[in-house]
């Protein structure tokens, strides 16, 4: 029962007490004998009323302390009087009260009843919280009286405190955690830009075999070694909450496009394939991040690349209610299913035994589901071991409507009605996801796995096209090319990987008409077909990412200036840009460039690093902006380098001035385009 319950007892029993007084003090006139019983008969009920009000009130409240207009005592109970060191009955009439050391909350209800929260010293022991009601009732002599009852809250009232004392301490550590790690990026970043800008630098001059495998190895433990940091950080921003996601139209399908070449050359040099599907009715372009959507398919896909030993990984893109579905399914070893429900935790994978074949940090899939979450989605695996995994995530994109997606975004795959096309391919994904994308453009899609299958096939149905996976083998596919031509099919390709290009030749002397990189995107494929190219001309599609040839030049004269702190990363910079045609003038920090600046020096172009010392680069970018406004002419293009990859850094960056924004380490492939976009301006 709570107090504010108690509100009509407490009336009561202020009553009964009013009545029992009014009649022991009155004088009473002479009255019959049975109205003097029926008299005694209602002060016996009224007694055994308030007797009864009373043990309720005192099993149910601890302090009860009633007062008159002029705060003295009218009625106190056996717990006020331990607070003030005193017999109740001794009490009445005084004006004792028990001092306050503090004050909580008050809040007001109905009728003049309000409750509040005070701690309290009594005489004997230390200071403890109580929770009063406080209501008005009536005296004895019909004016009002405040009654107090309460209950000892200081148990309550302390956890509460220290919950919050434990909180406050908790995101004080998470603030100092998320700054040791930024601390951390930055250092770490550092000095690996400067080992994989370097490495990239090296492979651009004349190797031996023996050197280029070393210095490839050396690149490669960088990547992973920044791969790490990346998730890392990813995940402190997440857990912290500190991760913000945008919302912007963009092409999924490109999106998709990019990943799965990004991951190709790593799938290809384990002999394995990785294909995409992109649903017809997918919307042509969606809002959201596109940033994190990209991150969420890097992590699923290469996760499945990495476990995945023989056959493929599948990305398949399609609509799902008014949001879209991405699911990435392998030929892997599977995972058991006491697993499944504990890969999404933190450092957890699919085996989780010490002797497990694969290196990681295992917050992948953790990453991932808080992304899938932030973006209110969800994410679903299953798994059969020994035949593969399917995960799933469903996110929430808006579609762009159609009538504002530029036509080139909007653009239908060509029909291709009538076409009948044979598929060779022992493959679990680009096979079937090519058969899929020609039945949907019209066409007629048989799909057969061995050179044996296929000359059957050919034998016994004319067909306009021909596609043979080179992984059958150089004899099978060339067999299966003059096969084609002696039965007049119109159009013959040869399914390449980026590393099968360079061994096998000329497609034109292998019989062919031309050839697809593998995982082929759907308009090089249409391309071919309708269209078929030279023999050995190349096609549209992923390739090999090559050096920097020094003869890429965009144009000579372009004019840098360098603001950068490390020595190594300002070589670096400095060697990169000077072999695209550029002239480098180098500032150590951030007056150094400000000094260069202000002489007259006519730059095309400043890259200057966040972090320097004296001058940091932020203050840097502000001076410059204001040294421009006065001087007049065209602003300078400025582009921030940093190790902070954050979005919260490109902000503050493009807050101060910048134009651009390039993360640490850098890469080297983006400047040729920087440049030439300058020497265009």
């Amino acid at each position: 029962m709570t107090l504010q319950a108690l509100a009509p007892i407490f009336a009561v029993l202020a009553a009964a007490l009013a009545l029992i007084i009014l009649l022991r003090r009155r004088a009473m006139p002479v009255v019959e004998p049975a109205e003097v019983e029926h008299l005694h008969d209602r002060i016996r009920r009224i007694t055994e009323s308030e007797e009864r009000y009373r043990a309720l009130v005192e099993a149910t409240t601890e302090i009860i302390v009633q007062r008159d207009a002029l705060g003295r005592i009218t009625f106190a109970n056996a717990g006020f009087g331990r607070l003030v060191g005193a017999e109740p009955f001794t009490l009445v009439g005084s004006t004792v009260d028990v001092a306050c050391r503090e004050r909580g909350g008050v809040e007001e209800g109905q009728d003049g009843v309000r409750r509040v929260e005070m701690r309290l010293s009594p005489v004997e022991g230390p200071p403890r919280w109580f929770s009063f009601i406080e209501m008005p009732v009536s005296g004895p002599d019909g004016g009002t009286q405040w009654l107090r009852a309460g209950t000892d809250i200081t148990g309550r009232i302390e956890a509460a405190r220290s919950l919050d004392e434990a909180l406050t301490r908790a995101e004080a550590a998470n603030v100092a955690k998320s700054r040791f790690l930024a601390t951390v990026s930055h250092e770490f970043r550092t000095p690996l830009n400067g080992i994989l800008g370097m490495a990239d630098l090296v492979l651009d001059t004349g190797l031996d075999p023996e050197q280029r495998t070393y210095v490839e190895a050396v690149r490669t433990s960088g990547k992973a070694l920044l791969s790490l940091i990346d998730g890392i950080l990813d995940f402190s921003r997440i857990e912290s909450g500190r991760l913000d996601l945008s919302a912007a139209p963009f092409d999924l399908a490109a999106l998709a496009e990019g990943v799965v070449e990004l991951l190709a050359p790593r799938a290809q040099d384990k002999g394995i394939e990785i294909a995409l599907d992109i649903a017809d009715d997918l919307p042509p372009r969606v809002i959201g991040d596109a940033d994190r959507v990209r991150q969420i398919l890097v992590n699923l896909a290469g996760n499945a690349v990495k476990f995945t030993a023989t056959g493929g990984v599948g990305l398949e893109i399609a609509r799902d209610g008014d949001g879209v579905a991405l699911t990435v399914c392998d030929t892997g070893p599977g995972i058991p299913q006491d697993r499944i429900p504990i890969l999404f935790e933190e450092f957890e994978q699919g085996d989780g035994s010490a002797s497990r074949p694969h290196e990681g940090t295992g917050l992948g899939l953790a990453i991932t589901r808080r992304l899938v979450a932030r973006m209110g989605g969800r994410i679903e695996a299953e798994s059969t071991v020994g035949r593969g995994s399917r995960f799933t995530a469903i996110l929430p994109l808006a579609q762009v409507p159609r009538d504002s997606v530029p036509s080139a975004s909007a653009g239908t795959a060509p029909s291709m009605a009538g076409h009948t096309v044979l598929i060779v391919a022992d493959s679990p994904f680009q096979a079937p996801f090519l058969a899929r994308r020609l039945s949907s453009a019209g066409a007629s899609a048989v799909v057969v796995a061995t050179e044996a299958a296929a000359l059957a096939a050919l034998s016994g149905t004319p067909f306009d096209a021909v596609i043979a996976d080179r992984s059958l083998g150089d004899a099978a596919v060339r067999a299966l090319a003059r096969a084609a031509k002696a039965r007049g099919v119109r159009c013959s390709l040869v399914l390449l990987s980026p590393f099968d290009r360079r061994g096998f030749g000329s497609p034109g002397a292998a019989g062919f008409d031309g050839y697809l990189i593998k995982p082929v995107r759907a308009r090089s494929l249409f391309d071919r077909l309708l269209a078929p190219a030279l023999p050995g001309a190349a096609p549209t599609g992923p390739g090999i990412a090559a050096p920097i040839p020094p003869a890429c030049v965009p144009r000579a004269g372009i004019r840098v200036l360098l603001a950068e702190d490390n020595p190594i990363n300002a070589l670096l910079a400095t060697r990169a840009l000077e072999r695209l045609g550029a002239t480098v003038f180098p500032a150590r920090d951030g007056l150094a460039a400000l000094a260069l600046f202000a002489e007259g020096g006519a730059f095309d172009l400043a890259l200057i690093d966040i972090r320097m010392p004296g001058l940091d680069g932020l203050e840097t970018a502000r001076r410059i902006r204001a040294l421009e406004a006065g001087q007049g002419g065209p602003p300078l293009h400025l582009v921030a380098l940093t190790a902070n990859a954050g979005r919260d850094d490109e902000r503050a960056a493009r807050a101060a001035g910048f134009d651009g924004f390039l993360a640490k380490p850098l890469n080297l492939r983006a400047l040729p385009a920087l440049l030439e976009r300058r020497s265009a301006a």
